[in-house]
C-alpha cells in the first residue's frame, strides 16, 4: 500500500457536519451513493449536524483516493473503511493481527493432498442491502479477484488458487494449484461482495463508489476532500457488532489540523500524531506508539546506469546516517532497517547485508562502480515524515560526493507521471502492505513479485529478480523450517540487491481521548479502527 493523494483545501468543520448526509454531492462517490439509494439510512443521527454520544469522530492522515471495491482498494482511507464495511471468511484483527472467524462458521478444512479446502458460512449472514450472503457470492468474490482480466491488486496474494466453487448454498470449496500452508490466514485479503451487485462493468463501477458489504457498518457518504461517514448495517449479526450509530472520518495530511482536531474535541482519535507533538498531546490524551512495518524506502530505476549496478545502490544506503535521520526527522520514532521486515514481525531475522552508516565504504563502492561524481534527481512523495527525512538523506549523500536535487510531489503525480517517465532514477517514499496481513509471503509479494513494483516501477528484471520470485514461489509450497529458510534466502537476496529497500521502519503514533472512547487502541498500521469501540456516556 502506498501513500494517498493529497487533500485539497479543507472545508470548515461546521460545513462538513452540516452536510454529513450528502457530503460533497458533486463528487462521483457521493453522487453514486445518492443514485443507488445507498445503504440503509441512519439519517436520524447524521441529520443532527454534530457529534452525539452514539457518534465517533476521528481524523485520518491521508485522503481518499480511488474507490472502495476491495479487490482493488489500496489507499489508506479505503482500506481502513473497508475493514468496517466488508467481511472476509477469516478476518485479521486490525490491532492484534490475529485471525478470527468472520463469515466462516468454523476453521477451513483441508484434504489429505492439501489441494482442496472447504469452508462453511455463518448462518444468517446478510449484506447491508438485506440480501443473504451465499456460497456463490464467496466463490464469485475469489474468482473475480483472481481473474487476470480484472487486473485486481489482490490477485498476487492468491496465486495458489485454481478455482473457488459452491458445494452448496452455504459451503465453499477451494481448489488450489499447489498446497499453501497459509491458506486459512491468507483468505483474509479477499473481502466478500454480492455477485448481483458486481457482475458487469457498469455494476462494478457503481459498486466501487457505493459499496455493499456484510460488515457492521455501511458507507453513508464519501468525499476525496472531506472524508467518509459510516452508518450501521442493521442486518449484521456477526462477531463484531457496531457499538455506535455513526462514524465520521475526517481526512487531512496536515499535521496541525489533526492535532487541533484532537485537542479541540472535534475528534476522539487521530492517526499519525506528529512526532514533535507526541509529548504535548500525551498531556490529557492516550498515546499508542507501536513498531510498524511502514517504512521509508529508496527505489531505483534498475535499468538505468549507474543504478543498474547494485554497488551504486548499496553505496547510497551505506552513505545515509540513518540514526541522525530518525533522531532529527522522527524524534526517535523509528528503527534502522536490519531487514525488509520490521523487528516486531515474528519472522524477522537480521539480513546477511545490513546498511550500517559507513561513508568510507560508500565512497569505495561508488569508485568501483565508476560513479564517484554521481548526480541525480530524488523524487519523493509528500508524506510528512518522508518530506522531513529527504533533506537529511541528501545531506548525507553530499558527504560522499553525491549530489541530489529534490522533487517532492503528491503520490498521484509520483506514480502516474514521474516514476514511469524516462528520466526517473531514484524515489524516496513510504509503503505499508501490512494492512493486508503480516505474513512474510504477502509482504514479499507486494514489492518483489508480479508486474507493478519490480517490473513497471523499479525495472528490476535481471536474473536476481527471477531468483527472488522463484524463492517466493518455493517458500509458498513449503512448510515449517524449510519455508522459513527459503523466506530468509529471499530476504537476504533483496537486502543485497536493494532494488527497493527500507532505510528505516517507523513507529505509528495514535492519539485518542480516553474520556470519550471505550475499547479503542491504536494500530501498528495506517488507519483507525473502531470495531468493538463505543462512546462513553
Amino acid at each position: 500500500m502506498t501513500d494517498d493523494l493529497p487533500m485539497p483545501a479543507r472545508p470548515s468543520r461546521r460545513a462538513f457536519l452540516r452536510h454529513t448526509g450528502v457530503l460533497g454531492a458533486a463528487t462521483a462517490i457521493t453522487a453514486s451513493l445518492a443514485a443507488c439509494g445507498g445503504p440503509p439510512s441512519t439519517d436520524r443521527v447524521a441529520g443532527k449536524g454534530g457529534a452525539g454520544r452514539n457518534t465517533i469522530e476521528a481524523t485520518l492522515a491521508f485522503t481518499l483516493s480511488g474507490g472502495f471495491d476491495p479487490m482493488n482498494a489500496s489507499s489508506a482511507v479505503a482500506t481502513a473503511v473497508n475493514q468496517h464495511v466488508f467481511e472476509a471468511l477469516i478476518d485479521l484483527d486490525p490491532i492484534t493481527r490475529e485471525p478470527y472467524l468472520a463469515l466462516a462458521a468454523k476453521q477451513p478444512e483441508v484434504s489429505a493432498d492439501g489441494l482442496t479446502w472447504t469452508v462453511p458460512l455463518r448462518a444468517g449472514a446478510r449484506f447491508s442491502d438485506g440480501t443473504t450472503v451465499t456460497a456463490q457470492d464467496v466463490a464469485w468474490s475469489f474468482n473475480r479477484a483472481a481473474d487476470p482480466a480484472n487486473q485486481s491488486l489482490m490477485a498476487e496474494f492468491i496465486p495458489f488458487l485454481d478455482r473457488a466453487g459452491a458445494r452448496d448454498s452455504s459451503t465453499v470449496e477451494f481448489r488450489l494449484r499447489t498446497p499453501f500452508s497459509l491458506f486459512p490466514q491468507r483468505i483474509a485479503v479477499i473481502k466478500i461482495v454480492p455477485k448481483a451487485r458486481t457482475t458487469g462493468a457498469a455494476a462494478a463501477k457503481a459498486f466501487d463508489t457505493a459499496p455493499i458489504g456484510s460488515g457492521p457498518f455501511t458507507v453513508r457518504s464519501a468525499n476525496s476532500t472531506s472524508g467518509v461517514v459510516m452508518g450501521v448495517n442493521p442486518h449484521y449479526d456477526g462477531p463484531r457488532p457496531a457499538r455506535v450509530e455513526r462514524i465520521s472520518l475526517y481526512t487531512t495530511p496536515d499535521n496541525t489540523a489533526r492535532v487541533s482536531d484532537l485537542r479541540g474535541g472535534q475528534s476522539e482519535a487521530t492517526e499519525a500524531v506528529p512526532y514533535l507533538d507526541v509529548r504535548s498531546v500525551a498531556d490529557g490524551h492516550r498515546i499508542d506508539s507501536k513498531q510498524a512495518f511502514n517504512h521509508l524506502f529508496l527505489m531505483f530505476n534498475c535499468a538505468a546506469a549507474p543504478f543498474s549496478d547494485k554497488r551504486v545502490r548499496q553505496a547510497l544506503f551505506h552513505a545515509i546516517d540513518t540514526e541522525r535521520v530518525i533522531r532529527t526527522a522522527l524524534e526517535g520514532y523509528g528503527t534502522p532497517a536490519t531487514s525488509y521486515l520490521d523487528e516486531a514481525n515474528p519472522a524477522h531475522r537480521r539480513a546477511a547485508t545490513v546498511y550500517d552508516y559507513d561513508p568510507g565504504r560508500a565512497e569505495r563502492l561508488l569508485a568501483a562502480a565508476g560513479a564517484s561524481r554521481l548526480s541525480f534527481e530524488l523524487v519523493t512523495t509528500d508524506t510528512g515524515f518522508v518530506k522531513d527525512s529527504a533533506p537529511l538523506i541528501i545531506d548525507s549523500w553530499k558527504k560522499v560526493g553525491v549530489h541530489a536535487t529534490l522533487n517532492t510531489n503528491p503520490s498521484s503525480a509520483v506514480y502516474d507521471r514521474l516514476v514511469p517517465g524516462k528520466d526517473f532514477r531514484v524515489l524516496a517514499a513510504s509503503g505499508d502492505p501490512s494492512v493486508f496481513g503480516p505474513d512474510v509471503d504477502l509482504l514479499l509479494r507486494w514489492f518483489y513479485y508480479g508486474e507493478t513494483w519490480p517490473v513497471q516501477r523499479a525495472r528490476w528484471t535481471d536474473p536476481a529478480a527471477e531468483r527472488c520470485a522463484a524463492l517466493i514461489d518455493s517458500a509458498a509450497k513449503a512448510k515449517g523450517g524449510a519455508q522459513q529458510r527459503l523466506w530468509q534466502q529471499a530476504l537476504d537476496l533483496i537486502a543485497d540487491e536493494a532494488p527497493l529497500y527500507p532505510v528505516f521502519h517507523t513507529r505509528t503514533v495514535t492519539g485518542s481521548d480516553p474520556n470519550k472512547l471505550t475499547g479503542f487502541r491504536g494500530a501498528a498500521t495506517t488507519g483507525l479502527y473502531f470495531l468493538g469501540v463505543s462512546r462513553k456516556a
